[in-house]
């Protein structure tokens, strides 16, 4: 089963809902399979029993086992397959050396309050075994690779920063959109009431309560809040509740994304912490202003394309939105620089050095 130079990604991802996390790893594989097509080589994607196909034509898809989830990746995979694995979505076997592992961030560490007890037991454990193990550790911003050396057993500096790409958004196609014409048009205020927009799940780190809490002064000002993404089952339970003027739209397809954004008068991302902060250059890419918080990884991402605001103070925010409500001038400059900003940011890049790493 293996192809000569001896690869294969782990493709658990595959079964699972899209997060960033995940989008990682479909974006990844899309681009490293244009890599290895330009080389006339191959290398398998190993996943769970009916796991969703990529049709990628240079990493052909092989599905098997039993059991799926943890269980299979940490039994049926090693077992099944015994050259070099790639490894995108935090996870990995734990008895398996030739292998390398992006850990996206450092969340269940630095904040535990998001995260089931026993998702967070399992991933402190589990990463600290893979990273001691593992031929080579990587993740997605300077930022994280910080915070991941204080909370497991190597340092930053052997960790390579691979980042998210762009390049995805750019194909979404708003004219496509199923659900969000009707959500624009929908609300009591009409489609020509502005809206900022939030995106993300629910889990406390994310600090949607903040967005919650500048919702009823914003509502003074004539702009309503539109909340897409929902919680996973990772996560504690939040508990977030809005206005009049907030709707919660839960899951939508990427390219109802691209119309929202479009539309919005900016993104709000007030996280605390993220290991890079997708959203930011998906954001960016559609031409959507971004106002972001200022910790963890976002100045990196963001660069002098944003505004930002500490994720404590709420007159902070208010303040923003209203500058960009009233200056078409600052919005055409944030959206300007916001495409510039991205092309610092790209899957092929990344991918090619995963290609690097992986074939060894």
């Amino acid at each position: 089963m293996e192809p000569r130079h001896g690869f294969a990604m782990n493709g658990r991802f595959l079964t699972q809902d899209l997060t960033g996390v995940q989008r990682y790893a479909w974006n990844v594989a899309r681009h490293l399979n244009d890599r290895l097509e330009r080389l006339n080589t191959s290398a398998p994607i190993l996943a769970p029993s009916h796991a969703a196909d990529p049709h990628l034509s240079a990493m052909p898809l092989v599905d098997f086992g039993r059991v799926g989830g943890h269980a299979w990746e940490q039994f049926a995979l090693p077992a099944r397959w015994r050259g070099n694995l790639l490894n995108l979505c935090n996870t990995a076997p734990a008895i398996k050396a030739r292998q390398v592992v992006c850990i996206h961030d450092a969340n269940v560490f630095i904040r535990p309050e998001s995260y089931s007890t026993s998702f967070r037991l399992y991933y402190r454990f589990l990463q600290t075994v893979i990273v001691r193990r593992s031929l080579q550790v990587t993740s997605v911003s300077a930022d994280s690779a910080a915070q991941i050396a204080r909370h497991l057993p190597l340092k930053a500096s052997q960790i390579i920063v691979l980042p998210n790409g762009h390049e995805h958004a750019l194909a979404w196609q708003p004219d496509r959109a199923k659900a969000a014409p009707a959500i624009v048009s929908g609300r009591r205020g009409g489609p020509e009431r502005p809206f900022v927009l939030a995106l993300g799940s629910r889990a406390p780190h994310k600090n949607l309560q903040l967005i919650m809490d500048i919702a009823p002064r914003l509502g003074e000002s004539g702009i309503d809040v539109i909340v897409v993404g929902g919680s996973a089952k990772i996560y504690s339970d939040d508990g977030l509740s809005g206005g009049d003027n907030v709707l919660f739209t839960g899951r939508i397809d990427d390219d109802d994304l691209a119309f929202l954004l479009e539309r919005a008068l900016c993104l709000l991302f007030p996280s605390w912490t993220e290991g890079f902060g997708l959203p930011i250059v998906e954001a960016m890419a559609r031409g959507c202003p971004v106002i972001s918080s200022d910790r963890a990884s976002m100045p990196e991402v963001c660069g002098d394309a944003a505004l930002m605001a500490a994720p404590d103070d709420p007159s902070a925010w208010i303040g923003h939105v209203e500058a960009l409500r009233q200056s078409q001038q600052l919005r055409s400059e944030l959206t300007a620089a916001g495409r510039q900003r991205i092309n610092q940011f790209s899957w092929r890049t990344t991918a090619q050095a995963y290609a690097d790493l992986i074939v060894l």
